[in-house]
């Protein structure tokens, strides 16, 4: 077993094994033949790969046409081949379906219209030739496309072009099995029974269906007699399909006595015979490949469920809901707050103080531009005495009342000011909240890039129900990069004690490397998560020291999975030192990891913790919040911000310095973000550090950088001359986090 492993990791392994597999076909399918004629087979397999596989197919039919003489007969195909391979070697940089198709059209033509030529035969042959290169390259365009669709997506998709150009290739694949000729074997039918087996225990009665025809239809093209002899092969798939909750050797036993059955109704004869016996080794020969089987590898669907798209609308809509009420609220806000203006406060005193005054016509309509401009006077005082009256107003017989009434309305003004600026904090954070409501209502709706996969679903159900372990819901799919995730709902009542016996089990059910996450709890349902290992890992090492006049660092600081393949590193550095400072930056690491891993997105997350650390009590409270966000499966990197400090990235030889002009959480009503994406690479370090990390230690950090990679040694480095560098005359905590991603 460890020699097999260190085969497989050798880097040379993958070239050495398409060059030995396409050695291979090109030696076998050399004199297969195909509806009476040579098979095209080898050469559609040799265009439709790169330049190192198509030498190897040449190759291997060169050596075989030696080894039996052949070598005059398949000329015209050695030719083709040879043609191929020199077109791709100067012409075809890259491997396009397109040109693959068109490279093997023309090669058949001109290697078929030479040969022809030089034998005298050209106006008859020609036609055929056209026929068959025509044949052959469209047989290569589809098994490029499904060869760029695979190493696209890492499977293969049978929706839309992706399944007609499988449909194609394994037709013509399995006519040239079916045509090479093994002593008492037929291979193609072996392997077409288990890829109809297959198709039926995973993809129901019309994956069996489906596969069946298919091996019919290729075996008719190699032999009116083999494919008459497994004619019924598509109606024992379908029969197959309502086993396909069995076992699998259950599953195998039923398809081989199914066609036993149906082959002895329709006559038994000595080749039917023989070909019976080809069903039952694929049928056998399936029991230990389904153990290699994963439904990642293939694509049935490329459209969403319409089930999907209905909650994504709703949802979508719900959220436009809940904007379109946040903007009509803030509107009434703004036209309410235009209220009470000084023409208003003056008629008002004016009705108050001179309607019974008998020299009102006099004062408001000969007098009224000084009336006007004296009460104007009046409502802008802020101390109401009798030296600080209008001179405009001097003749007024009401002074002291006029003093009263506008005292009274000053008085009023100021507190439904005091009135106004509580109400507009509210109403700020109840905006803020409804902005928050609107995007997480639009996230939950979003469609989600995954295949869903019912067959490992129901399969780690199957073994956590075994070992006594019930869980609630199990939701498994495949997610952009053909990595399995896995969701698993417990009642909180009878959830496992630990999220790693659940993976274990789940690893030893579907045979893989898995990892999980710590349990999430949400009323009265806990969720695990489990996923394949990331291409990618972190390693992370931190360092921390008190203030002076303190004894507990207030700075916090985690790192966690969501589990769906990204790495959260975090740091809070909380108002101040000590025990309170780190009671705030505790609330905000903690809400942070919980909001994100119950799947709410970092964004809405950092906000809402902003309304909660706004309101949560009347004294100031406030704390920064820096993390780096990493996509474990392409090394990805956000650096995510609110008021924190700088931080410092090393990539491709030269240090990155990233700053944010935002405000902690907690100030305002209204939360500031600032999110970068930034070019990362194995290897490359990202350094954080709480503010007691001084601006003028930066010249140090950086040569730590460039100047070597032992991640513990350069933290404790900068931790440790921290105070070197810093000139201030209170010290602060300190706290230096760095983070390098290596390949798993």
């Amino acid at each position: 077993m460890m020699i097999i492993k260190k085969i497989i990791s050798w880097k040379y392994f993958r070239t050495a094994a398409a060059f030995s597999a396409s050695f291979a076909a090109g030696f076998f399918l050399s004199d297969a033949k195909i509806a009476g004629i040579a098979s095209f087979a080898d050469i559609s397999a040799a265009g439709a790969v790169g330049l190192t596989s198509s030498a190897a197919v040449f190759t291997g039919s060169l050596v075989r046409s030696i080894l039996s003489g052949t070598v005059g007969h398949n000329i015209v195909k050695l030719s083709a081949l040879a043609i191929i391979v020199m077109i791709k070697m100067f012409l075809e940089p890259k491997n396009d379906p397109k040109l693959c198709g068109i490279n093997t059209f023309v090669s058949v033509l001109a290697s078929g219209t030479a040969v022809s030529a030089v034998i005298g035969e050209l106006l008859y042959k020609l036609p055929f030739y056209l026929l068959y290169g025509a044949v052959a390259g469209f047989a290569a365009y589809s098994a490029a496309l499904m060869i760029a669709g695979m190493k696209r997506r890492k499977a293969i998709d049978l929706s839309g072009t992706g399944g007609f150009a499988c449909t194609v290739a394994y037709i013509v694949f399995i006519s040239a099995l079916c045509a090479v000729n093994l002593p008492a074997l037929n291979i193609g039918v072996i392997l077409g029974s288990a890829v109809t087996l297959g198709g039926a225990y995973y993809y129901r009665q019309t994956g069996g269906v489906i596969c069946g025809t298919l091996t019919v239809c290729g075996a008719f093209l190699a032999s009116r007699t083999v494919g008459m002899d497994i004619v019924i092969l598509p109606a024992a798939g379908l029969l197959t399909g309502f086993l396909r909750r069995q076992k699998v050797q259950t599953a195998a036993l039923g398809f081989a006595a199914i066609n036993f059955i149906l082959t002895a109704l329709a006559g038994l004869s000595m080749s039917s015979f023989d070909r019976m016996i080809d069903i039952f080794g694929g049928a056998f020969a399936f029991i230990p490949l389904s153990q290699l089987f994963s439904d990642k590898w293939i694509r049935i669907s490329g459209e969403k469920t319409p089930f999907y798209d209905i909650i994504a609308t709703r949802m979508d809509f719900l959220s436009q809901t809940v904007k379109e009420l946040r903007t009509e609220s803030e509107k009434i806000t703004r036209i309410l707050a235009v209220g009470g203006d000084r023409k208003k406060e003056i008629e008002q005193n004016c009705e108050r103080v001179c309607s019974m005054c008998y020299r009102k016509p006099f004062c408001w309509k000969s007098d009224k531009g000084n009336t006007y401009l004296g009460f104007s006077k009046l409502s802008e005082l802020t101390e109401f005495a009798a030296e600080s009256f209008p001179y405009e107003l001097e003749d007024c017989l009401h002074k002291g009342e006029l003093l009263d009434a506008f005292a009274k309305s000053s008085h009023e003004k100021a507190a439904a000011r005091l009135m106004e600026m509580r109400f507009s904090e509210s109403r700020s954070i109840l905006h803020e909240q409804l902005k928050i409501t609107e995007e997480l209502v639009r996230s939950a709706g979003e469609k989600l890039d995954v295949t869903y996969s019912e067959n490992i679903s129901r399969s780690i159900r199957k073994k956590l129900e075994k070992f006594g372990i019930v869980p609630q819901t199990v939701i498994a799919c495949y997610n952009s990069k053909n990595r399995l995730l896995a969701e698993i709902y417990f009642s909180a009542d009878c959830a496992p004690e630990s999220s790693t016996r659940v993976c274990d089990l789940a690893a030893d059910e579907l045979h893989l490397q898995l990892v999980c996450t710590e349990p999430v709890r949400s009323g009265n349902e806990i969720r695990m998560r489990i996923f394949e290992k990331t291409a990618y890992s972190i390693e992370v090492a931190a360092a921390a020291s008190c203030a002076d006049s303190s004894g507990q660092n207030g700075d916090t600081h985690t790192v966690f999975y969501d589990g769906e393949g990204t790495a959260y590193v975090l740091l809070s550095d909380g108002m101040g030192t000590g025990r309170d400072a780190a009671a705030q930056s505790r609330l905000v690491v903690e809400l942070f990891r919980r909001l994100v891993t119950s799947g709410v997105e970092f964004g809405s997350a950092i906000k809402l913790i902003n309304s909660l650390m706004v309101t949560k009590s009347q004294d100031e409270s406030f704390a920064t919040l820096d993390a780096v966000r990493i996509d474990l499966d392409e090394c990805g990197l956000t650096v995510i911000k609110s008021g924190a400090a700088a931080t410092l990235i090393r990539h491709r030889g030269s240090v990155l310095k990233i700053t944010s002009p935002t405000f902690p959480i907690g100030i305002y009503e209204s939360s500031e973000i600032f999110v970068r994406e930034c070019d990362f690479e194995e290897g490359d370090i990202v350094i954080m550090f709480s503010d007691g990390v001084s601006e003028s230690s930066f010249p140090f950090i950086k040569e730590l950088l460039l100047g070597g990679d032992d991640l513990r040694h350069i933290v404790d480095e900068i931790c440790a001359k921290s105070e070197v560098f810093n000139h201030n005359i209170h010290a602060d905590d300190v706290t230096v986090i760095g983070v390098r991603v290596r390949r798993s």
